[in-house]
């Protein structure tokens, strides 16, 4: 997570709290600049003491990561929350960044726009059209999900619903929107 996240998730106050407190466990902690902001992850010793197996690389997803803890945070740290969820109805599948349940019981899958080409994009709508038409998700949850993207710019945006029109409830954010 970033040291913004961070201030989020734990309600830290000020950055400089922010900061003293994250200094305070540097021993359990590393981290690495990734254009203006820090990211912090528990390194082998953090992991030994949370007692966490998962191993934490830096790679090129970093990005991608920060933008969906973003969504996280945007939408109160939904209990439900799932990385990494595959759809599939026997016919079409696809993988979606996120899963989550709202306020309202209503499931949403997430799509994080941040690398990814436009072609990308387009073929990921076309494979929810496809399972939606299909009916058999909508059958198994009782409505279809709402498909909901984060994106970075006003451009992609408008792309991004233009190519979703005809999906029964679309939200695209920027990051500026939920910051």
């Amino acid at each position: 997570m970033s040291r913004d996240q961070l201030n989020q998730y734990f309600h830290f106050g000020s950055v400089r709290h922010t900061n003293r407190t994250l200094y305070k466990i540097t021993d359990y902690l590393s981290r690495f600049r990734e254009g203006y902001q820090t990211i912090y992850y528990l390194n082998k010793k953090g992991k030994h003491y949370v007692e966490c197996d998962k191993v934490r690389k830096k790679g090129g997803h970093v990005h991608h990561i920060i933008m969906r803890n973003d969504m996280w945070l945007f939408h109160d740290r939904p209990n439900d929350w799932k990385n990494e969820v595959k759809i599939s109805d026997g016919y079409t599948s696809l993988i979606a960044d996120a899963m989550f349940t709202n306020d309202w019981d209503r499931k949403h899958l997430l799509e994080i726009d941040s690398t990814q080409s436009m072609k990308e994009n387009r073929s990921k709508i076309k494979r929810y059209k496809e399972l939606m038409k299909n009916g058999l998700v909508e059958e198994k949850l009782g409505h279809f999900p709402a498909v909901v993207w984060l994106t970075t710019t006003e451009h992609r945006r408008r792309e991004l619903k233009e190519e979703c029109e005809g999906l029964p409830v679309i939200m695209v954010y920027t990051t500026s929107d939920i910051k």
